[in-house]
């Protein structure tokens, strides 16, 4: 979208920050609900339907107030026109270009959950911003049967947090203006209250997404069970080796989810990754996260990278996976300083409450049960 020519002499006043919301009423012909999160700078996240994020520049977040505000488009054109001195022609197309890209995002299935449709962007994680653009939280840090317990942290938690106390702080962080979730562990499927955990941020307007091994979802009447209460996108941790991960991937990939496949990489599978990498293009998936054990392996990563590219397949690089310092684009990014998202674009929550920077990142800000958000945020 165009950027508004700026009078430096008199600069903008941005929009009051805060979250505003919009439901299409019960006899509209689309029915979607819109979240609109404006930050002090002016730029802003808008959530359509609890499943997409689209992230704006000021330009893009102004127009996007409006619409969420049903501002009649004669007075919106006429109050952007004033503030920003550009033709009113120029308003009113920019306007119904992201009226447009907004109604695609309502019927289209299976997008990102995190998107961008061609506004303009700031690189990762270089802006001020007033709450994260994601928690996640670690339901569990149990694994499931086949996997050793030793891989999990469990002697860093004394205990589970109730079903009531992550509904308050899921509550904590919408308040916050915080539209993502991610349900992560451990193995989080192992939660039995997983389902009631989904539907609550769902209600709440957050998007939703799980990363998980995957092995319970071969279970046709849970899976669906999930996708019913809100679950918009997973995260599937892939072993190659394993015939039931292939199987349950299988399951996965069919249903109406985001599916990226996350893939370890080692010296152990290295040479395995082209026919890895060909058979999950068979099966439909276009989206894969890799990372490595070792930072020793960063040789290993470029070239299972150029190899995914090679495949067709989109590179995802910052979920809360492990080992997910080491990835590929940080590898790339860490030449040119970028900054990291963790602690910054996301915080990541313990089974018992605790608050980490990210997963692995052990230094504890707080308890989000009992210290004050500004103590943790900031």
């Amino acid at each position: 979208m165009p950027t508004s020519i700026v009078n430096f002499l008199n600069p903008v006043k941005p929009l009051s920050p805060g979250i505003y919301h919009y439901q299409a009423p019960p006899d509209a012909p689309s029915q979607y609900r819109l979240h609109l999160r404006l930050d002090p700078d002016g730029n802003g996240i808008l959530i359509v339907n609890a499943s997409t994020i689209l992230h704006l520049n000021h330009t893009a977040a102004e127009y996007a107030y409006h619409l969420v505000l049903q501002t009649p488009e004669d007075q919106m054109v006429k109050e952007i026109t004033r503030r920003y001195r550009v033709k009113q022609q120029q308003v009113s197309q920019d306007f119904q270009i992201l009226k447009e890209r907004i109604e695609s995002l309502i019927t289209a299935p299976d997008l990102d959950p995190e998107t961008f449709l061609g506004f303009e962007r700031v690189s990762p994680y270089t802006q001020e911003i007033s709450a994260p653009f994601r928690l996640d939280c670690a339901l569990t840090y149990r694994l499931s049967n086949n996997v050793d317990d030793l891989l999990a942290p469990n002697k860093r938690v004394a205990r589970e947090l109730s079903t009531d106390e992550w509904f308050g702080i899921f509550d904590k962080a919408w308040n916050f203006g915080i539209p993502h979730i991610i349900l992560t562990g451990g193995e989080p499927t192992l939660r039995g209250d997983l389902p009631d955990l989904i539907s609550h941020t769902e209600a709440n307007g957050q998007v939703v997404g799980l990363l998980s091994d995957g092995l319970k979802l071969v279970d046709n009447s849970y899976l669906n069970t999930l996708l019913q209460t809100g679950l918009d996108h997973l995260l599937f941790l892939l072993k190659p080796n394993d015939d039931n991960s292939w199987k349950a991937l299988g399951n996965v990939i069919t249903a109406d989810l985001f599916v990226v496949v996350h893939l370890t990489i080692s010296s152990q599978n290295i040479l395995n990754t082209t026919q890895i990498f060909e058979r999950l293009v068979n099966m439909g998936v276009k989206s894969v996260s890799l990372t490595s054990s070792d930072q020793e392996d960063q040789n290993l990563l470029i070239q299972s990278r150029n190899k995914a590219a090679a495949s067709g397949l989109t590179l995802v690089w910052d979920l809360p996976v492990p080992y997910s310092e080491f990835n590929p684009i940080a590898l790339e990014t860490r030449v040119d300083n970028q900054p990291p998202g963790a602690g910054h674009a996301w915080l990541y929550i313990e089974p018992d409450g605790d608050v980490l920077p990210a997963q692995g990142v052990t230094q504890i800000l707080g308890n989000i049960l009992s210290d004050p958000w500004e103590k943790l945020w900031r």
